[in-house]
């Protein structure tokens, strides 16, 4: 069956009994937006990075062994003050919460979070300066003990062998009493002089505990009191900064780690966690910029909606001239309803690009109505038929076109899958499955509306018009409004406006007729000025300049790089039977010195410095806990692995001892800058035999995505693929190649003028810069897609014009009154949504929408100037070959034939834009 007759049997069955139609739609749509609210909005690192890679399963092997990203509680106050003082206190409290090991009875004098955390238990590891100095006097306390206590029994074997001599001597009893106590206090004396000299050596005045300010100033500062140890670092940044930190466990969802915000919020701002002598927390990490971004898309989704909705409804009212003129709008947000409801049930989430398929789907949506609606207008204009034979005959002309120009959108659109981003991928997928939603509402409800509701309703003479005083006051308004001064002037300046630019597209379309070769010579020029310039191009990767300057999770993560010269976390996975190992151990120990060297740390530097600060600093590793390399015995360094808390070693080594972690903190910075640390690192990773190392952490993720969607060759090859999918979908639906390749000329040409459009817009300067992000660099595929869309329409209707007789200049003049009309109304409304995106405060939405807008302007008016051309150049040959299509043969053999006329010339006089003449 043909597809014409196909369209025409469905609509004719739609027409029938429109209310069902329109009632299924309207209940698939409401259920669509009630499950579309479930969805949360989701701006997880992982929809930003490829799964596919070694670096990524080997980071999901790191986040099992040691824990996610980290919440970071900086502390943020004099030192002294926080140590020093019974703030101390505090802090081992504050870490016992957030660690969710607290017993039953220690709930009981705790806030409510603290309980909560318990349950849930989030945490893998909690690092923090309480809990250090806590158990550093346990174990102090506990090796004070064990010494004295084996002191004590070898003061007492001293006794008894001296009396046993002086007993074998015959010596009396009271002289062995003598001699067995003076062998006692020698050995006594010789621990009192052993532990004198290990409490000189590290400043060790009095019995260890929490609230003796002289130990723990001993313990953390360095001789002078007041600097903080280096080798703490990554609990002592400065002298003004403390760090908690919580590695939150690798198996939790997205809400889950919302909560465990939320929960650590609370339990920082609760009185009995506060510290009294005047440092503050301050919240942050990644996890947190990550929640504080997915808080700014979810209420940035309904003002977006609502301007789009109101953007694009002014804009249907002022170019679609017909009846019904809202209907396209309610069809798309119908569509775009049902596919998010279907991006619900399928467990989808609402990432950023998503967010984006929005404005995208309704555009397309629109468009599809509109053009089915153009053609029932036209019907009905011609003919006269009653609505259900006009809806029908509208479906058979235009159904199989339309069709065809969603399924080469679609298809499009699929490239978009091969982008190794989950988020491109996500985005692509859902645009797709959007077309074929789009298309189907455009046709079930779409004709059912027109069916219904189309057609010429005179109201009754005996029924009085609705809100009566209302219209009356309006038309009042409007009269005197129309009749004064001002008023007329603003009407003769529109008016005047709207007939210099029909002048202006008649005179540029007869030129594309009547010069075709020009017109294509200066747009592949165009063209191909914007693809080289496309290869200069740059992505933005600065998360600083893609989320909103006023996020506060922002602001605060800032701070901690201020405090402690690290935002961020890199870090080097060791593999191997046993990485106590003195030969292992001893390779990460130069390992990481030159790395670090290499950074630009130098031993006793602040990361924090202003001047010359490194690129990475040292972390927690297992070679800070080891001292280096200790030698000989492996036994050794698995014995004193096994004095330092679990809670200190389970950050770094793996309970197996198999697995080990080299951690080094890095600045936040661009990715390409991150890129090229990372580098570094992987040219120095050179492991001994029997030992595997890897560079693993959200970081190098990162910046490996953006290394691959900044690269040009991937991104022209996207667009190649963009194209020959195109052309083979129209070729297997035209069947001819001249058909299938002549609407790709103007595509193409879109591409490029696209790509110069973007690295023009990057020049700008300062808030007026607009570059490339992680989101924008799909714009190419997108003007591909839509442009095929307005492409494939143009040449179909010019097709069936031709087809029905029509010389070259009157088919075209014919397909631009009736769809060409068509296409700029839907082009404009669907500019006109994209519109709303650039008013977003999140910068890479923000920079979406403006390169939205202007590129598919650019895109729809160079489609429409150069299409005519391409169609009039390829009507002078018969056979339409692969040479063919090669530009240099378009250029004339001589000059003076860029001015020959060619046979069908035609000049402003004889088209007018939006009308057909009788």
């Amino acid at each position: 069956m043909p597809a014409g007759e196909a369209f025409e049997r469905l609509v004719r069955a739609i027409a029938r009994r429109p209310a069902v139609p329109l009632v299924a739609v309207a209940v698939l749509a409401i259920a669509g937006a009630l499950l579309a609210l479930r969805l949360e909005p989701s701006t997880g690192t992982d929809t930003l990075v490829s799964h596919g890679s070694d670096t990524y399963e080997e980071t999901e092997r790191f986040k099992r062994d040691f824990g996610d990203d980290a919440i970071v509680v900086l502390v943020e106050g004099d030192l002294q003050q926080t140590l020093l003082t019974t703030d101390i206190g505090r802090l081992i409290r504050l870490e016992g919460c957030l660690s969710g090991n607290v017993p039953e009875q220690g709930l009981r004098g705790l806030p409510g979070a603290c309980r909560e955390l318990a349950e849930l238990k989030p945490a893998q590891v909690v690092l923090g300066p309480g809990t250090f100095v806590n158990t550093s006097v346990e174990r102090i306390g506990e090796e004070l003990q064990r010494r004295l206590g084996a002191a004590q029994r070898r003061a007492a074997r001293a006794r008894r062998r001296a009396r046993a001599g002086a007993a074998e001597r015959g010596l009396p009893a009271d002289e062995q009493e003598r001699l067995g106590q003076q062998a006692h206090d020698r050995v006594t004396a010789e621990v009192q002089r052993e532990l004198a000299t290990i409490a000189l050596r590290y400043g060790i005045t009095d019995i260890p505990s929490v609230d003796n300010p002289a130990f723990v100033a001993a313990l953390a500062f360095e001789d002078d009191g007041r600097t903080p140890k280096a080798r703490f670092s990554y609990l002592f940044p400065s002298a003004d900064a403390a760090l908690i930190q919580m590695r939150l466990r690798a198996d939790l969802s997205d809400s889950e780690r919302s909560r465990t915000i939320d929960l650590v919020r609370a339990a920082v701002a609760d009185g009995r966690m506060r510290p009294e002598h005047g440092a503050r927390y301050v919240v942050t990490g990644v996890p947190v910029v990550v929640d504080g971004l997915g808080d700014a898309v979810r209420g940035a989704i309904p003002w977006l909606l609502g301007a789009a909705i109101l953007i694009m409804a002014a804009t249907l009212g002022l170019v679609f001239r017909t009846r019904l003129r809202l209907l396209p709008l309610a069809l798309a947000l119908a569509a775009a309803a049902i596919t998010f409801g279907v991006l619900s049930l399928v467990g989808g989430r609402l990432t950023m690009a998503s967010i984006a398929v929005l404005p995208v789907l309704i555009g397309l949506a629109v468009d599809y109505a509109i053009q089915f609606q153009a053609r029932y207008d036209e019907v009905r204009a011609r003919s006269g038929a009653p609505p259900g034979r006009a809806a029908a005959a509208a479906a058979r002309a235009g159904g199989p076109t339309i069709a065809t120009a969603g399924l080469a959108t679609a298809i499009g659109f699929l490239v978009l899958l091969t982008s190794p981003i989950p988020m491109v991928r996500g985005f692509g997928a859902l645009l797709v499955l959007g077309v074929v939603v789009a298309l189907a509402c455009a046709v079930v409800a779409g004709f059912a509306a027109l069916t219904r509701f189309g057609g010429e309703r005179r109201p009754r003479a005996d029924v009085p018009p609705a809100l009566p005083r209302t219209w009356a006051a309006a038309r009042s308004l409007a009269a005197r409004a129309s009749g004064s001064h001002a008023g007329a002037a603003t009407a003769r300046v529109a008016r005047e406006l709207r007939l210099r630019a029909i002048e202006t597209g008649e005179r540029a379309l007869a030129l594309s007729i009547s010069r075709p070769r020009r017109v294509l010579g200066v747009a592949l020029a165009i063209a191909v000025v914007g693809w080289a310039a496309d290869t200069q191009s740059t992505v933005v990767s600065d998360v600083r300049e893609l989320v909103p300057a006023d996020l506060q999770a922002l602001r605060d993560i800032e701070r901690l790089q201020d405090e402690t010269g690290v935002s961020g976390e890199i870090d080097v996975t060791v593999r191997a039977d046993d990485v106590t190992d003195p030969k292992v151990i001893a390779w990460m120990a130069s390992f990481q010195d030159a790395v670090l060297r290499d950074a630009g740390y130098r031993e006793g530097a602040r990361c924090s410095q202003a001047k010359r600060p490194p690129d990475l600093c040292p972390a927690l590793s297992l070679t800070d806990l080891l001292g280096g390399a200790p030698g000989g015995d492996p036994a050794d360094a698995r014995a004193l692995l096994d004095a330092i808390p679990e809670y200190l070693s389970q950050g770094v080594v793996a309970p197996d001892r198999k697995t080990a972690n080299l951690a080094f903190g890095i600045r936040l910075q661009p990715l390409e800058l991150q890129q090229e640390v990372i580098e570094r690192i992987e040219e120095r990773l050179d492991p001994p035999p029997g030992v595997e190392a890897a560079v693993v952490g959200l970081p190098v993720l990162a910046a490996d995505a953006n290394a691959q969607l900044s690269s040009p060759l991937r991104r022209a090859a996207m667009l190649i693929a963009a194209l020959v999918a195109v052309f083979l979908v129209l070729l297997v639906v035209r069947r001819s190649t001249r058909d299938a390749a002549v609407p790709l000329i103007p595509i193409a040409f879109a591409a490029g003028w696209s790509a110069g459009i973007m690295f023009a817009l990057g020049l700008l300067p300062g808030p007026f810069e607009v570059e490339l992000n992680p989101m924008s660099v799909t714009l190419g595929a997108l003007v591909i897609a839509i442009s095929t869309e307005f492409a494939v329409l143009l040449s179909a209707r010019y097709r069936q014009e031709r087809e029905a007789g029509a010389p070259p200049a009157r088919a075209i003049e014919a397909t631009y009154a009736s769809t060409g009309a068509a296409v700029l109304a839907s082009g404009a409304t669907a500019i006109a949504g994209f519109a709303a995106l650039a008013a977003s405060d999140i910068r890479m939405l923000r920079d979406f929408g403006i390169l939205t807008v202007v590129d598919l302007g650019v895109s729809l008016l160079g489609v429409m100037l150069v299409l005519p051309a391409a169609l009039v150049w390829a009507e002078g040959r018969k056979r339409l070959s692969v040479r063919a299509l090669d530009p240099r043969r378009w250029a004339p053999r001589r000059p003076g034939a860029l001015r020959a006329p060619l046979p069908w010339r035609t000049s402003a006089r004889t088209l007018r834009f939006g009308r057909r003449d009788a």
